[in-house]
């Protein structure tokens, strides 16, 4: 009896270790071979994840060129509530730079709000998945625990088109959300036109 007792506690450590060891963060996948010049042009986001502290909350959209160098931008615009009760549609501006050429899916992102009362910084920007015509995930670490795992990230789901995405895409993207240990943590986005 004492020995079934032991095995059970082991079987349940063993998973609890393998459960952390999934989300792991350099252990999450990106989009192999990701390509920015099938990725530019217009995302509206569906789904968001958020960090802590101000972040656009809906009415959320992205428009990503590419320069002759290489190099992608972005301007985002969405709403944003200042003080509490201020609701304002915010523009942001950014710049995105590849650490490793060998993994063009992990970027680095620099940027702006183009008002002041917008922040500035930097985050990851990784492109966990995409098929460049309906949808992409894209996925930001910005705080690290001990352990290797997220304490403070945030994720949009992004679709070509603002009222949604099929069945067979919205499968993908919640196995996607389970792989970045994000399951169950998303909130619509609200598309209504409003900015």
């Amino acid at each position: 009896m004492d020995f079934q007792i032991f095995a059970l506690v082991m079987l349940f450590l063993a998973s609890v270790d393998q459960g952390l060891a999934s989300c792991v963060v350099d252990s999450f996948t990106v989009k192999e071979d990701f390509e920015p010049q099938r990725y530019a042009g217009k995302w509206y986001a569906l789904q968001k994840k958020d960090p802590e502290g101000l972040f656009l909350q809906d009415n959320i959209s992205a428009e990503y060129t590419v320069g002759d160098d290489g190099a992608m931008v972005a301007s985002s615009r969405g709403r944003v509530t200042l003080f509490g009760f201020w609701v304002v549609c915010a523009d942001m501006a950014a710049q995105y730079t590849v650490p490793d050429a060998g993994t063009p899916g992990k970027m680095f992102m620099n940027y702006q709000g183009l008002a002041s009362y917008l922040s500035s910084g930097g985050d990851n920007y990784w492109v966990i998945d995409t098929d460049y015509d309906n949808y992409a995930i894209t996925y930001a670490c910005r705080t690290l625990k001990d352990d290797g795992t997220c304490e403070d990230g945030y994720a949009l789901v992004f679709s070509r088109n603002p009222r949604g995405l099929p069945p067979a895409i919205q499968r993908v993207v919640r196995q996607k959300q389970e792989e970045i240990c994000m399951a169950g943590q998303f909130q619509p986005v609200l598309q209504s036109g409003a900015c």
